[in-house]
């Protein structure tokens, strides 16, 4: 897959008291097109709770370029970043775009899964290899030991 691309609406809430996006918003729009994503390739959240699987997040950063408005329109892209070769671990970054070409922002997560019985952090079950072997990756791709 080449791109997965989302596009938000900027809503009154979403904004902050000089009018343009606070910042949570952004996490909130990254969350937004990951679990869009999962869920467009079958990875659902009744598909994880059956399987006793879940991601978790370790560390979130955003990097804000250029201030989004109330009339803006945004779009958000998915690539995975880094991962260990069993998908136990990785790192997913978006880019958030304004009106089409203004990057406004890049958030980068690192995750891994853990297993919802055990609380412990675990491998995914085989389908989630597929969808993240499947997953747009970033130039700057690389596998993880």
């Amino acid at each position: 897959m080449s791109s997965y691309i989302k596009t938000v609406e900027v809503r009154w809430a979403d904004l902050d008291p000089n009018f343009h996006l606070r910042h949570s918003v952004y996490y909130d729009y990254g969350a937004y097109c990951r679990i869009a994503f999962l869920e467009a390739h079958g990875l659902t959240a009744a598909f994880m709770a059956q399987n006793h699987f879940g991601p978790i997040l370790f560390r979130e950063e955003c990097v804000f370029r250029k201030e989004i408005r109330l009339d803006d329109v945004v779009t958000i892209d998915l690539r995975l970043l880094k991962a260990r070769e069993d998908q136990s671990r990785w790192g997913i970054q978006h880019h958030i775009y304004k009106n089409s070409d203004t990057l406004a922002a890049i958030l980068t997560v690192e995750g891994a899964w853990i297993n919802t019985q055990l609380r412990k952090l675990a491998a995914p079950p085989e389908p989630v290899l597929h969808v993240f072997n499947n997953m747009p990756r970033a130039e700057e791709f690389e596998w993880m030991k």
